[in-house]
């Protein structure tokens, strides 16, 4: 079957810490990866679709990189803020 697996994606940030949010994956299909962001009161929006082949994807400051090999699309931001403070969470799509 095909499933996602994540670190906790509850974030909160101090000033320019830096956030990693792991995301690991299993796929019997070609498709697409997806990191969603959800700010405190505000609805559910896509930050960042990668599709499955090896690929780096940047996005307002946020990078994932695509790692087919070892089925991994962790969410990287260097220098966060406050305000990246939100829900984040790793999705699998066909479309």
């Amino acid at each position: 079957g095909d499933s996602v697996t994540q670190t906790e994606g509850v974030v909160t940030l101090p000033e320019k810490a830096s956030l990693t949010l792991k995301c690991t994956y299993q796929s019997s299909y070609s498709g697409f990866l997806l990191w969603y962001v959800q700010y405190q009161n505000k609805e559910l929006e896509m930050l960042l679709k990668s599709s499955l082949g090896n690929q780096k994807v940047t996005s307002r400051g946020f990078e994932a990189t695509h790692i087919s090999s070892d089925s991994s699309f962790h969410l990287q931001k260097s220098s966060g803020q406050t305000s990246d403070s939100a829900v984040y969470y790793c999705a699998l799509s066909d479309k």
